[in-house]
């Protein structure tokens, strides 16, 4: 299942990479971006993650904050905040849960390879937990850009 404007954010509950547990609730009475990755370290998720940390000031001066969601472990997770210098949290998803929830989880084709994997999207979430918008099948380079335009963050 896919999310649109206006439908309820689904909450969830995942271990960040400080080891503390995150929630949708955390967020509540702030507008949140949310970006669902692959992969910490691989290319494409280093050009998505720095490309949100450089715009990290646009989002923060129109109210949003920035949440990265990727099934790596903390641990990892941590390592790459550090190397990359990530003002924003990212949390821990092994399970695919909270991707499954959003949407960002299902059948993808690589090569002509069909398998299941992390669908890189992004949610702009408003204050009251719903969504304004909804990006599904992104590319990594530029994606920034084109949700701090959507947010009106630009």
């Amino acid at each position: 299942m896919r999310l649109a404007t206006g439908d309820p954010a689904p909450p969830f509950a995942g271990t960040d990479q400080a080891g503390t547990e995150r929630t949708l609730d955390d967020f509540r009475g702030r507008k949140l971006v949310v970006y669902f990755y692959p992969r910490a370290f691989t290319p494409g998720c280093t050009t998505e993650s720095c490309d949100f940390r450089d715009r990290y000031d646009d989002f923060q001066a129109r109210g949003y904050e920035i949440l990265g969601i990727s099934p790596d472990d903390p641990d990892r997770l941590a390592a790459f905040k550090s190397e990359h210098g990530l003002p924003f949290d990212l949390v821990s998803d092994p399970t695919h849960t909270i991707a499954e929830a959003y949407g960002a989880y299902g059948e993808k084709k690589n090569y002509g390879k069909v398998y299941r994997g992390i669908i890189r999207s992004t949610f702009l979430i408003d204050e009251n937990g719903t969504v304004e918008d909804a990006f599904y099948n992104v590319r990594a380079k530029g994606h920034a850009d084109r949700v701090a335009t959507s947010s009106g963050a630009s």
